[in-house]
């Protein structure tokens, strides 16, 4: 598969806070979806805030629409304990446009250079199980266009195909009649053609605009 068709890294559809305690320690592990590039210092900025009287606020982000920035830092743990291990699980995980902050709070005993990285590694994998993945996903634009009388209908229809076929339904402009505006794969054009003659004798079929956008599509 060439870079160009590779699938695009995933990211997350809303921000998670998970807390576990290991031997004493508490960690408190948030990811957060970025969407420009000063938000991932802006949530780091704030969890540090909110966090401001615990030993560690370690990070790791990766950014870019092909993943291709990457930070990390061990605030203060052992060099290579936690912002590294905290940046595998986001790399190993495929994700994109996300950050990780995993604050702790010293129990007063010590885990060793293991057991950092094992804790440190859990609290981003565990808040990340319980987020909800978003692809990125290359669509093209269609325009379907509709008699008023018949757009309640075909809104239903749209709906309903789009959810099935990993697509968008954008807005809807009235004029002389409705026309709905969708971002579709590539691959599902000619099925919605299909649905569309099915659902009109053949009278309505999906024009194709040319334009091409990369969207989030939840999973």
């Amino acid at each position: 598969m060439s870079e160009s068709s590779a699938p695009l890294p995933a990211t997350i559809a809303a921000p998670v806070v998970h807390e576990l305690v290991i031997r004493k320690s508490r960690f408190i592990a948030q990811v957060v979806p970025v969407s420009s590039p000063g938000d991932p210092d802006e949530v780091i900025a704030a969890a540090r805030r909110r966090y401001w009287d615990a030993r560690h606020n370690c990070t790791a982000q990766v950014t870019g629409l092909h993943a291709e920035r990457a930070r990390s830092s061990d605030d203060g743990e052992p060099s290579g304990t936690a912002g590294a291990p905290m940046l595998e699980v986001l790399r190993r995980r495929g994700l994109t446009d996300v950050v990780a902050v995993v604050t702790r709070y010293f129990g007063g005993v010590k885990l060793g250079a293991g057991g950092l990285i094992r804790a440190y590694s859990s609290a981003t994998s565990e808040a990340l199980d319980r987020a909800r993945l978003v692809d990125r996903t290359p669509l093209v634009k269609a325009l379907v266009s509709v008699p008023h009388a018949e757009a309640g209908r075909f809104d239903n229809l749209l709906r309903v195909w789009v959810e099935a076929h990993r697509a968008v339904l954008d807005e809807t402009r009235y004029d002389a009649r409705a026309v709905f505006s969708l971002w579709v794969p590539d691959a599902a054009l000619e099925q919605l053609d299909a649905e569309l003659a099915a659902a009109s004798a053949g009278a309505i079929t999906a024009a194709r605009t040319g334009e091409r956008r990369v969207l989030d599509v939840p999973r």
